[in-house]
Order: C-alpha cells, then sequence, then structure tokens
C-alpha cells in the first residue's frame, strides 16, 4: 500500500507547515498499524497544489482487508502558518488532539490481497485553517477537512483564464464589482451538474464548494494568461465557475462568478473546461 498527500489550495496564507509524526490505519477486524513519518518531518501544504503530492508511505505491506479510518499524527509544537501580507512573521497552529488521537479520516476503504494500491488524502487547506479570534490553541485553528480517494479511481479537469480580459471588462463596466487588488482570482469546483456557486463559508450549513483552485500565471507567456488544475477528482460530473474577489472561508461573501460550466469526470483522464470567459 502507498499513501500520499494533496492540497485542495487555499488563497489567503503564504504557508501551512505541518510536521507530521506518524500515520495509523485501523483494519476493521484488527488492530492498528502505524507507520513512522519522521523522514517525512514539516510538510508545507501550500506546495501540495494541482496534482502535486508528498509520499507519507511508499509500498508497504499491510495485511489485505478492509479498513476504516486513518490517522495522521501531529508535533504541534512545530507546525506553523504564514501570511502574505506579514512576510516571514510565524504565527503558531493549535491542532486539537494533534498528537494524542491524530487527525481522523473515517471512512471504509479496501486493500486487495497480491496487489499494489496507491491512495492519496486530499488535505483541503483552505477548509481547515480557520481564525479563532484569540479563544483557543494558537493563532490558527486546524479543523481538518480531509477527503481519502483511491488513484485509480480519480481524474482531473484544467483549464485557463484570461485575466486581463475579465479585470478590463470589469474596469469598464459601472455594474461589474472590481477584481480584489492583487489577486488574481480561483476557480470553484461543485459536485453536480448546473450548480449555482456560491462562496465558500466553513460555517455555513447546505452548499459550499468542494475545492478552490487558484490559478497561476503560465509559464512562458505574457502574463494575460492563467491556468488551473483541479485534481484528484472522482469520476462523475462537476460544475466549475471563476471569481477574481477575495473570499473569506467564515463568512457570506458577495462575490460574482462567471465562465460557469459543467463537466464529466472520468477516471485517469484530464477533462480540458472551456476558457474563461466564456466565448458566447
Amino acid at each position: 500500500m502507498s499513501l500520499d498527500l494533496t492540497d485542495a489550495p487555499t488563497m489567503d496564507l503564504s504557508s501551512v507547515n505541518v510536521a507530521f509524526t506518524a500515520v495509523r490505519l485501523k483494519p476493521v477486524d484488527g488492530n492498528w498499524l502505524e507507520f513512522s513519518l519522521e523522514e517525512t518531518g514539516v510538510v508545507d501544504l501550500l506546495t501540495l497544489q494541482g496534482g502535486v503530492t508528498e509520499p507519507l508511505i511508499t509500498d508497504e505491506v499491510v495485511p489485505a482487508g478492509e479498513y476504516n479510518e486513518i490517522r495522521l499524527m501531529i508535533d504541534t509544537q512545530s507546525s506553523w502558518v504564514t501570511r502574505e501580507s506579514q512576510g516571514d512573521a510565524e504565527y503558531t497552529l493549535g491542532v486539537p488532539s494533534g498528537e494524542q488521537s491524530g487527525l481522523k479520516l473515517k471512512g471504509n476503504f479496501v486493500v486487495a490481497a497480491d496487489t499494489s494500491q496507491s491512495f492519496t488524502i486530499d488535505f483541503d487547506v483552505r477548509k481547515s485553517i480557520v481564525d479563532p479570534q484569540g479563544q483557543a490553541l494558537g493563532d490558527y485553528m486546524l479543523k481538518p477537512v480531509l477527503r481519502l480517494v483511491n488513484n485509480l479511481e480519480v481524474g482531473q479537469i484544467e483549464g485557463e483564464v484570461d485575466f486581463a480580459q475579465i479585470q478590463s471588462t470589469r474596469q469598464a463596466s459601472e455594474e461589474l464589482m472590481l477584481c480584489s487588488q492583487g489577486y488574481n482570482g480561483a476557480v470553484y469546483v461543485f459536485e453536480g451538474a448546473d450548480v449555482e456557486p456560491v462562496d465558500l463559508n466553513v460555517e455555513r450549513d447546505g452548499l459550499n464548494p468542494l475545492m478552490v483552485v487558484p490559478v497561476t500565471e503560465q509559464e512562458g507567456e505574457d502574463g494575460d494568461l492563467y491556468q488551473w488544475t483541479a485534481a484528484f477528482l472522482t469520476e462523475g460530473t462537476y460544475t466549475v465557475s471563476y471569481s477574481c474577489q477575495l473570499d473569506d472561508n467564515q463568512a457570506d461573501d458577495d462575490i460574482e462568478f462567471e465562465g460557469t460550466q459543467t463537466l464529466e469526470v472520468i477516471a485517469g483522464e484530464t477533462t480540458v473546461a472551456d476558457p474563461i470567459p466564456l466565448q458566447l
């Protein structure tokens, strides 16, 4: 069995450094298995975007059968975050029970006999890091949102955004909101077809995006075109939409969307979205 780590990207932090010490696997009919992650050490989760992963365990022999829980053990004293607006200043990261019981990922998965299988934990930092307003164990709190996928059952979506055209159109309009200063926007990914896009608010019950993917400047381009990749999506139907306004993950924000489209993801394949803005 092999287990990797990736991140569904965030927007307002410049680094999220988590010190992993061990991973534990719970067979349904057996005792916990533990593997040391001392060689993995501190991982900046924000470097794991666009399909990039960090190996946790590789080609470890485990009993075949059904498993129902994974735990990631954390060294809280060696975990911290930084904010882009504050340079290299470090902020403490509170992880409740991170060292005692670890970050829990519940859900059944099967390891078949006499085969090699690879899984990835999608550690959604955008949904997991919250500002406790001085009422918690650290400057920021980690309330983990984790998703386990079988690498044979996932595909990805990628696309382009013409940010210069979007920004120019919005600056010339009295009806459209301006793009947030110094921000190139992000693509919101929702499960299902023809979803009416909304902002991300982890405190809200109801609809929220599965992930929010910042766009990045294409290498070798003149700065007008940006690209994005939403990776490790299980096979199915998704709605994607773009916004160039910043989004507070703990509040309802009035942001505008464009380029909304429904796409099909097929395992093992890359689905290419229509360029944004859409050409009508």
